[in-house]
């Protein structure tokens, strides 16, 4: 597994950015290039339940927080995946990844933030996660920089 890692600045607060990352009105829209109509819910709790899931949500992934520091980071432990409601975090093909982290990282200075993204992958997801967050990170740009 490879530790793939993104990056931007931002021309707002670290506040403003962790809210368009989080805010269910905006999550959408930056995750958009990963699932459309993506939607995360999760009880904010370390060790408690995450579900990333499309529209239906009844597909997507089981996570839960590893650390969070508001609004200086962020971090998923992926623990399986869901399929048709039906949570898996035993089969061989969720164990060839589960455990597997991704990180939000934020760091003010100066009225900006660099905002870091560092998710570990196999190979099979690369692409996905090259153009998902490449794209992902323009639209957490100009949202956060709009508000």
């Amino acid at each position: 597994m490879e530790t793939l890692k993104y990056q931007t600045e931002i021309n707002a607060s670290a506040e403003k950015v962790w809210d368009v990352l989080w805010n269910e009105n905006t999550y959408s829209k930056w995750t958009h290039f990963f699932s459309p109509d993506s939607n995360m819910v999760t009880d904010w709790e370390v060790g408690g339940k995450t579900y990333f899931t499309d529209s239906s949500k009844k597909n997507g992934m089981v996570s839960t927080i590893e650390r969070i520091e508001e609004p200086k980071h962020l971090v998923f432990k992926h623990l399986g995946e869901i399929t048709d409601g039906v949570e898996d975090v035993t089969s061989d093909k969720v164990k060839a990844w589960n455990g597997s982290l991704e990180g939000y990282y934020l760091e003010e200075n100066n009225g900006k933030t660099i905002l870091k993204v560092e998710v570990d992958s196999n190979d099979e997801f690369k692409d996905m996660f090259d153009n998902g967050f490449k794209k992902g990170l323009e639209i957490i740009k100009e949202l956060s920089e709009k508000k």
